[in-house]
């Protein structure tokens, strides 16, 4: 399987889980359902991924700023 840009997602609460909607940059969508237990999960995976670029990410910005 191929690896696809993602395009937007959503997360929509139903009952007592949540609808998970991604959508890729052709427009195909694939959906999801997780309990609060797995979205809590991906949350803390984001949060993580983030935390580790940070200083990366804000080292590109303040050197685009110095440029201007």
């Amino acid at each position: 399987m191929a690896i696809r840009e993602l395009a937007t997602f959503n997360i929509v609460r139903r009952g007592e889980d949540y609808r998970i909607t991604i959508e890729d940059a052709s427009g195909e969508t694939t959906e999801f359902t997780a309990d609060y237990d797995a979205l809590d999960l991906i949350s803390e995976a984001i949060d993580e991924a983030l935390d580790s670029d940070e200083e990366e990410v804000l080292e590109v910005d303040e050197d685009e700023e110095e440029e201007k």
